[in-house]
């Protein structure tokens, strides 16, 4: 069962993920309040690494998708999309959280935005392979956070076309939009997905190296 009670006791091939490890809270105030602000802490943390950005027209690449994927697997599916929600949402209202510290309703005509709307669901897909144990070796992360890295490109590059061919009423091919709207981003989604596949299997290991010295 997932020690924080706000979570429903796990079903058949599912099992804790990071942020069950940290605390037990005694009730459903605490559990709620724990969960709440884990969600904040993780659209934080994407938010911070946006900032990480080269500039790039019409998609800039930025240090999002590493976020994105470390805070699903750390949160959990739920937790981790309530996490990018909240970051979607804050940034739309103003806050200044998006790449280069902007943050506008005004997001939604950008060719980018659609992105962003993808991480909502590309933070569930990793924490539905971290809820499934494949955060916990190397390799099987690596498949798992690889799979979690292409979610956005499938919102992405068609809101992208809607913009930038639609709303600005330019003329770009489908192979000019895999051009500036995939291509680019291979090679660094493909590291980015070796990081995060390094780093929740090694806060794992730690877990594992601290549940051994209590005993």
């Amino acid at each position: 069962m997932s020690s924080i009670a706000a979570v429903p006791t796990a079903s058949a091939g599912t099992r804790r993920v990071l942020a069950d490890v940290i605390a037990r809270p005694s009730s459903r105030a605490r559990a709620f309040a724990l969960d709440a602000g884990l969600v904040i802490a993780g659209a934080t943390i994407v938010a911070l690494l946006a900032q990480v950005e080269i500039p790039l027209w019409p998609v800039p690449i930025t240090g999002q998708t590493l976020g994105v994927i470390v805070v699903g697997a750390a949160l959990g599916a739920w937790r981790g999309a309530a996490a990018l929600t909240t970051y979607m949402l804050v940034g739309l209202a103003g806050l200044p959280v998006f790449a280069g510290f902007t943050g506008t309703v005004a997001a939604v005509g950008k060719p980018s935005f659609g992105f962003v709307i993808g991480f909502i669901f590309s933070a569930f897909v990793a924490g539905w392979f971290a809820q499934r144990a494949w955060d916990r070796r190397p390799a099987l992360a690596f498949l798992g956070f690889a799979a979690a890295s292409v979610v956005p490109f499938l919102f992405g590059i068609p809101y992208m076309a809607f913009i930038l061919n639609v709303v600005m009423g330019l003329d770009y091919s489908f192979g000019a939009l895999l051009e500036v709207g995939l291509l680019p981003f291979i090679v660094g989604g493909l590291i980015k997905a070796a990081l995060a596949a390094a780093i929740i299997p090694g806060a794992w290991a730690l877990v594992r190296k601290a549940d051994q010295t209590k005993n």
